[in-house]
């Protein structure tokens, strides 16, 4: 799976759960924070599972 369709993937969800969070009235700052780890952990995830594979 290309990274580029991964990292796509991943955006999608976290901005669902973004606008989830905001709907649920939780302050702004609690949502960046989140958006900030989820979008760390979906780069480190991507480089992982998207990585040459050694033959």
């Amino acid at each position: 799976m290309p990274f580029g369709i991964y990292i796509v993937g991943y955006i999608i969800f976290i901005v669902g759960l973004a606008f989830g969070a905001h709907w649920l009235d939780v302050p702004a700052q609690w949502i960046s924070v989140g958006v900030l780890c989820l979008a760390w952990l979906a780069i480190v995830q991507g480089a992982t599972v998207t990585g040459q594979k050694d033959a």
